[in-house]
């Protein structure tokens, strides 16, 4: 079966793609991985409200801290993802734009006298993320009432300005590097991009976003997780997860898959190295060898600048040791891969 493999060249990727690569590694660019959208929690028990219902401790936040986590179904899958922002009077829930509806829906579904108002802040702000070992200097060189962003740790916020507007400022890295995001109103959003890119941030295409990303390991829920995902499968329990709080939606089914099956699922998340053309989301994958069904598939796949065709993918857990040999079949036939770590090896051209 070895021998049917194509391995085509991989397609060149433009100058301009490589430059916005190194960019990234190097200095600072703007990309956003995907439209979210934001939520305003307010009332004296939303911290007790939430840490019942998601899978990180939430009554530990405290002004000016966050965390990532995820809100399940009692069968331990995955509803949505949140970035979760504590800024002392209310808190930020950001989350994926096709699951703003449906998360509004649970929390009012969830209430029940307690002291929590939310609003849906869809249309009122609007997030400028930027990404780079340079990215806190020049956010420094912009902003008004930041200092030492690069000391902050990730999830770090706080109220500061632009150009006397109101700017909600945090660090959430996603692509490897040091990485922020502002949350402001529409028109300043489009003038601090403007002044970010002024400074030297590049804007980077969205095959480099996403090509980066991949590199980076960093799983989107709608894409490389869904409603079928468990956390564990996905590899976000270490951040995603508290392992000391008390009883959240879905909690059961992740104890017992961790103490009872030793942290075993039947697929795992893996990073893909290929060798030679693009998979496709929703392509196969299989064992090197052999006839058998398929082991997995693809959930995001991208042309790397210094890696060639990259992707993430689900496969059997008989196959996540990295190093592993797998091949994709793609419209275009099949091509070879091997398993990598999360995030990806640099050194490794």
């Amino acid at each position: 079966m070895t021998d049917r493999i194509s391995s085509p060249p991989t397609a060149e990727v433009p100058q301009d793609e490589t430059r916005q690569w190194h960019a990234l590694r190097e200095g600072a660019v703007l990309a956003r991985l995907a439209d979210r959208a934001q939520i305003a929690l307010t009332g004296a028990d939303r911290h007790a409200f939430l840490q019942g219902l998601l899978t990180n401790d939430i009554a530990s936040l405290a002004s000016g801290t966050g965390c990532y986590a995820a809100w399940l179904t009692p069968q331990g899958r995955m509803l949505t993802d949140l970035h979760v922002l504590e800024a002392g009077d209310m808190m930020l829930l950001d989350v994926p734009l096709a699951e703003a509806g449906p998360t509004l829906a649970r929390l009012d579904q969830f209430l029940f006298g307690e002291d929590v108002q939310f609003a849906d802040l869809s249309g009122n702000i609007a997030d400028v993320w930027v990404h780079g070992p340079a990215a806190a200097s020049l956010l420094d060189s912009v902003l008004t009432g930041t200092a030492g962003l690069a000391q902050w740790e990730d999830y770090r916020n706080a109220r500061v300005e632009f150009g006397g507007e109101p700017v909600v400022v945090a660090r959430i890295s996603q692509l490897g590097v040091p990485g922020f995001v502002a949350y402001t109103s529409l028109p300043v959003a489009a003038a601090l991009a403007d002044a970010l890119s002024a400074s030297g941030a590049v804007r980077v295409s969205a095959s480099i976003a996403e090509a980066s990303r991949i590199e980076a390991g960093y799983p989107l829920y709608g894409v490389d997780m869904t409603e079928d995902t468990i956390p564990l499968e996905a590899g976000i329990e270490d951040r995603a997860l508290s392992f000391s709080k008390g009883c959240y939606v879905g909690q059961e089914v992740v104890v017992r898959i961790l103490h009872r099956g030793h942290g075993r699922v039947a697929r795992r998340l893996v990073g893909l190295r290929v060798a030679g053309a693009v998979p496709h989301r929703g392509d196969r994958i299989h064992a090197a060898g052999g006839d058998g069904p398929d082991i997995g598939w693809v959930t995001s796949a991208a042309s790397s600048p210094a890696l060639g065709a990259v992707a993430l993918g689900y496969v059997h857990r008989d196959h996540v040791e990295a190093g592993s040999a797998v091949r994709i079949v793609t419209t275009g036939g099949e091509v070879a891969a091997t398993v990598t770590t999360r995030p990806m090896p640099r050194g490794v051209q």
